[in-house]
């Protein structure tokens, strides 16, 4: 069973991180509710015609199963993007939000009901090996090693650059992409679902 993914809008819950941004991350875009609901409708169409398929193929290559029937992802004008309440900003690219709600998905479908006990021994050997990689390095080899799988197999390998040079400035994330290259997405990978 493929969960349903439901773009929601909630007024405090934006404003809330819109106050927080503006604050905290010297940002001034505002939007108003009406350009947020304009913006869900507008990444609705864009996930409808990829949905089934990247879902369908997130759990077969990371031989784990969707527990969720429904997921709400929360959108807000800006905000750093997290899997639980799924939580993204607006990217002025929509398939910039895709690629992002699809790395956000990867650790919702790692966290699911059970299914961190199911790759338990993945995990232990992820952790032993990269013990010297910070634990926010570790967990993004493999979800970077199914998040290339995806560009590959499904999307196209320029989001895949654009990704891996999104994330150079961000230590973690980049030494995670840095062991993925180096190591190989598909070997990461089968280290990951044979355990």
């Amino acid at each position: 069973m493929l969960p349903k993914i439901i773009f929601k809008y909630s007024h405090v819950y934006a404003q809330n991180w819109q106050s927080w941004f503006q604050l905290y991350s010297k940002t001034d875009r505002k939007f108003s509710h009406e350009d947020i609901q304009n913006y869900i409708k507008k990444i609705e169409g864009e996930w409808k015609k990829q949905e089934k398929i990247i879902l369908q193929e997130l759990e077969k290559i990371a031989s784990l199963k969707w527990k969720e029937c429904e997921i709400i992802c929360y959108v807000v004008g800006d905000c750093r993007p997290f899997s639980d309440p799924l939580t993204l900003p607006i990217y002025d690219d929509p398939s910039l939000f895709i690629d992002v709600l699809i790395h956000e998905l990867i650790h919702r479908l790692f966290s699911q009901e059970h299914n961190y006990e199911e790759a338990e021994k993945s995990w232990k050997f992820f952790h032993d090996k990269y013990i010297n990689e910070t634990f926010l390095t570790r967990i993004h080899i493999p979800l970077n090693a199914i998040l290339e799988h995806i560009y590959r197999q499904i999307l196209d390998t320029k989001r895949l650059d654009r990704d891996i040079e999104r994330s150079s400035s961000r230590i973690d994330y980049n030494k995670a992409w840095e062991i993925v290259i180096k190591d190989g997405y598909k070997n990461i990978i089968k280290e990951f679902t044979t355990r």
